[in-house]
């Protein structure tokens, strides 16, 4: 069955304008949004455009207007900070339409967003002793020797990559587990070294492609055994699950810092960074870091707490600035619960610790807010290197990125 049997609707799309650049705005000016339903082979006759404005004013409104006009929002905000603009294609039952998104299902949707003077956008304060307790978590990590300990099991080569299952050693509760590829014949001290890590799941870790170019290390964030069977992951999925919350969410554990579950990734993150400063064919310089949402908070743990990292590509980073929604009453995402612990993990405060490492947000969404584009603005604001770049993309939520929209990039390495 082709996609557009399954999704009739598949060039559906609804385009996105601003009266000015999105992220141009004075306080109390004016936005206007304006939206189209656009596609080729679709009439709009029955369907309508549902919208909902919301913001870091708590301001709420909302309205729907046939899909066949065209919708224009007007709204501002007093006060530095972002306003949010929903709109979904629905049809008269009010039931979301949707369409073919990469092969996958996908509601039809414009995710818009616009700020007022983002760069005022403040973090909430870090805590006193930040770098002291990150100095005791590596003395906890110096403790768990992985020399000689490491497991690698070769799986065969694959496209010019010789490909391992690995297991090193960490602090608890669980190893550093993924796949290493290292591109096969490679001589000593030769190749550059990438760290991967993944967005927020809880789901078995199958073997990747890599690149026949570089070594590659693709670790989750869990520890998991690899290889098992799925009586095995269910289990272990059920057990990382606590107090009734899905992983990372248990506001008990994160009472404390030394028992949050982001506290067993951080050593994990740490130690597959040194385990693959190790391997022989690695050039002894180039060290990158790769990730995007929670693999985008590890990437940045990576970077912030291991001075060798020299560049980190990153996108839709997760957990920026996450006491904002409690501490200054701005529009939160889908994140854990603020408590003071979760400070120590937050990466706007990792990003004061990034001071020499070239780091590129590829894609922050104005409409994201599983993300929330002002944690994402303090974040670069925060970042102590010298080489940094972001690029803004309106209309794009967490998972959806546009097409023919405005991107809008703070570039910092060319000054």
């Amino acid at each position: 069955m082709t996609s557009k049997e399954r999704y009739p609707l598949h060039d559906a799309r609804i385009s996105c304008a601003t009266n000015r650049s999105a992220l141009s705005y004075k306080r109390g000016e004016e936005m206007v949004f304006t939206f189209r339903f656009v596609s080729s082979d679709t009439p709009a006759e029955g369907l309508f455009l549902a919208w909902n404005r919301s913001g870091d004013d708590g301001k709420s409104s909302s309205g729907i207007v046939p899909a066949s006009e065209t919708l224009t929002v007007r709204t501002s905000i007093d006060r530095p900070g972002f306003v949010c603009v929903n709109v979904l294609l629905k049809n008269a039952r009010g039931t979301c339409m949707h369409f073919d998104h990469a092969g996958r299902k996908a509601v039809v949707a414009c995710y818009a967003g616009a700020g007022v003077e983002p760069e005022y956008h403040t973090d909430c304060g870090e805590p006193a002793d930040f770098d002291e307790f990150w100095a005791k978590q590596k003395r906890r990590l110096a403790e768990v020797p992985f020399a000689g300990r490491c497991e690698l099991v070769r799986l065969g080569v694959f496209k010019g990559v010789t490909m391992y299952r690995v297991s090193i050693p960490a602090p608890g509760p669980r190893p550093a587990t993924g796949f290493l590829g290292i591109p096969a014949g490679a001589e000593k001290g030769t190749l550059a070294a990438n760290a991967h890590f993944n967005g927020y799941a809880a789901r078995p870790q199958h073997r990747p492609y890599f690149p026949a170019d570089s070594i590659n290390l693709r670790i989750n964030a869990h520890g998991q055994e690899l290889g098992r069977d799925a009586a095995y992951y269910k289990a272990f999925f059920d057990s990382i699950n606590t107090n009734g919350m899905p992983y990372a969410f248990d506001p008990e554990l994160n009472k404390n810092p030394e028992t949050a579950f982001f506290n067993g990734m951080v050593m994990r993150v740490l130690r597959a960074l040194e385990f693959l400063k190790t391997l022989p064919e690695w050039n002894g310089h180039d060290l990158i870091v790769n990730g995007g949402s929670q693999g985008a908070l590890q990437a940045t743990w990576g970077a912030a707490l291991d001075p060798d990292v020299t560049e980190a590509r990153l996108w839709i980073n997760w957990c920026c600035n996450m006491a904002a929604s409690t501490k200054k009453g701005l529009k939160g995402g889908w994140a854990p619960a603020h408590t003071p612990a979760l400070d120590y993990f937050d990466e706007v405060f990792m990003a004061r610790r990034i001071k020499k490492a070239k780091v590129e947000i590829i894609r922050a969404g104005l409409g994201d807010y599983v993300c929330p584009p002002s944690g994402l603005a303090v974040y670069y604001k925060n970042l102590a290197t010298p080489d940094k770049k972001m690029t803004w993309v309106q209309g794009s939520s967490h998972g959806y990125t546009p097409e023919g929209t405005e991107r809008i990039v703070w570039d910092n390495t060319k000054k």
